[in-house]
C-alpha cells in the first residue's frame, strides 16, 4: 500500500513538473485514462530508479558528497531524472527531459511536490 501511495505522489510530482518546466514533457494520448497509465508507467520507472540505482550511485559518489557538503546530491537527482527519461523512452513511454538544468529543475520540483502530496496522503491515511 505504501508503494502505491508513493507512486501516486510521484505521479503528481511528474505531472506538475511537465506543466512548469517547458523542456520536460510526456507524450499525451487522446484519452485521460491513457495519459494516466503513461504517467503511472513513467512514475513507476522513476520510483524503481530511485529505489535501485540511486543508492548505488550515492554509495559510489560518497567522497563527492563529502567534498561538496552534500551539494552533489543535486547532480545525482538530475542524473536520476535523466536516466528515468531515457529508460521510459526505451520502454515506449516517451518522457522528454531536455538538458541537465531542465532535469535539475524537474528533479527538484518532482521531489517537492511528491513530498507535499505524500504528506497529505499520509495525513489522510491516519484519520
Amino acid at each position: 500500500m505504501e508503494f502505491l501511495l508513493r507512486l501516486i505522489a510521484t505521479m503528481a510530482g511528474i505531472w506538475v513538473t511537465t506543466r512548469i518546466v517547458p523542456d520536460i514533457a510526456f507524450v499525451t494520448e487522446s484519452t485521460t485514462s491513457a495519459n494516466l497509465l503513461t504517467l503511472a508507467a513513467i512514475s513507476f520507472v522513476f520510483t524503481l530508479v530511485n529505489s535501485i540505482v540511486k543508492p548505488v550511485v550515492k554509495t559510489l559518489a560518497f567522497p563527492l558528497y563529502l567534498l561538496t557538503f552534500g551539494l552533489f546530491a543535486l547532480v545525482t537527482n538530475a542524473l536520476m531524472f535523466m536516466l528515468t527519461g531515457w529508460l521510459s523512452t526505451k520502454l515506449g513511454f516517451t518522457l522528454t527531459t531536455g538538458g541537465f538544468f531542465s532535469c535539475l529543475a524537474g528533479a527538484l520540483i518532482t521531489a517537492i511536490v511528491s513530498s507535499i502530496v505524500a504528506s497529505l496522503i499520509g495525513a489522510q491515511k491516519d484519520d
